[in-house]
């Protein structure tokens, strides 16, 4: 147990943290917190998701050359060129989220990917650091209290790298840099809104919008509210949707540099978890899965069956070693699945508990823990802060 700060809420409310609470319920949660040894950050979370995230580049490398690979992924045929151009160009990327399962007494397990459109990294990067430094001024955390988190410092060193390559004159240089979240979404809006303040401050011009008003004008280009060309976006909108919008046809055609890339539609999707499988066979920190359509998909000792393109655990189905089953529902129920060995999240009295292991550029740099009162994470699972001591 941890003693939530008194006022908590009033600083979430002056940081601008406005999806604290969610429907009534705490969204932020630290009346518990997660202690951890410097051992256990450097080598078993932040060592592992390094030589993950290289592997999973790897994979990306293999897909792109490969019809049958893209083939594999259903990545729609009319936009493999512009998921394999985008790689091949070098198309700069942002950051990615791996989820692990980790108890302290083995090797952290990696569930999955979240490499193009993850949430929650307002909470790992600022307000839980903004915890520890008050935990400490106020005496009710020691001061050689840390954390594994510097990711609000690495995105501003990608954003600052991001700047240099615009250079200091021309289109590019005055154009906006457009940050957009669909607009019914507070955690999506206030995760843009992070990530935008973070561009100004690395010398961009920045514009938020709501992804349902960006246009597009006479030459097929997109464009942003004041009707400006986009030539930088991020935009907190999944690939797999961008594909099938009626916008579609127009994203070989537009100028636009994306963040994240079009390649990150490789790692976004489920299906590189058997092809990591597949290629790093016995590996620690993997945990075996297939292609459902895979006869080696049975996993008699239990497995979870996550549709390709799924989110926040929703249509997640799992069958445990001992045959139990449970499922969630969700709009992501049609479309191709893998399987993935059941790995029972650890439970620390009744609270289940998720590594949220963040890369920026190619570099691991801090994590953020969720909990959920069942087995699985979703969207409605409580953030929790940690701390490193020694």
């Amino acid at each position: 147990m941890s003693p939530p700060r008194v006022g908590w809420k009033e600083t979430a409310v002056e940081c601008g943290f406005r999806f604290h609470t969610i429907d009534g319920s705490p969204y932020w949660d630290e009346s518990v917190r997660y202690e951890f040894g410097l051992r256990e950050i450097e080598d078993d979370i932040e060592d592992p998701t390094g030589e993950l995230h290289l592997m999973c580049l790897d994979l990306v490398d293999r897909v792109v050359r490969s019809q049958e690979l893209m083939e594999r992924l259903a990545i729609p045929s009319a936009h493999r060129d512009l998921v394999a151009d985008s790689w091949r160009r070098g198309d700069p990327h942002l950051y990615g989220r791996m989820d692990l399962c980790y108890d302290g007494s083995g090797p952290a397990k990696l569930l999955e990917l979240n490499y193009d459109t993850p949430t929650a990294i307002y909470e790992a990067a600022f307000f839980q650091w903004v915890w520890l430094e008050q935990m400490r001024e106020r005496g009710q955390l020691p001061a050689s209290a840390d954390q594994y988190n510097t990711i609000q410092e690495d995105l501003l060193d990608v954003f600052q790298h991001l700047r240099a390559l615009t250079g200091t004159t021309g289109s590019d240089a005055d154009s906006a840099f457009v940050f957009a979240a669909v607009r019914a979404s507070d955690e999506d809006r206030g995760t843009a809104q992070y990530l935008q303040d973070i561009a100004t401050q690395a010398g961009f011009r920045t514009r938020f919008e709501n992804v349902e008003d960006i246009g597009i004008d006479p030459l097929g280009r997109f464009t942003d509210s004041a009707d400006e060309v986009i030539r930088w976006a991020f935009k907190l909108y999944p690939w797999e949707w961008l594909f099938e919008d009626d916008f579609e046809r127009f994203l070989s055609r537009s100028p636009t540099l994306w963040l994240e890339p079009p390649w990150k539609a490789v790692l976004s999707n489920k299906g590189i978890l058997p092809l990591l499988w597949r290629t790093h066979e016995g590996h620690p920190n993997l945990l075996p899965a297939f292609f459902e359509d895979d006869p080696s998909a049975e996993l008699p000792e239990g497995w979870v069956r996550k549709p390709f393109h799924s989110r926040e655990g929703a249509n997640i189905r799992i069958r445990t070693g001992s045959g139990d089953r449970i499922e969630v529902d969700g709009p992501y129920g049609k479309g191709p699945a893998i399987r993935q060995a059941y790995h029972p999240l650890p439970n620390f009295g009744d609270r289940y508990a998720l590594v949220g292991s963040w890369v920026v550029g190619d570099r691991p740099t801090g994590i953020g823990m969720r909990e959920d009162d069942s087995v699985v994470t979703r969207d409605s699972s409580r953030f929790v802060p940690h701390v490193i001591l020694e």
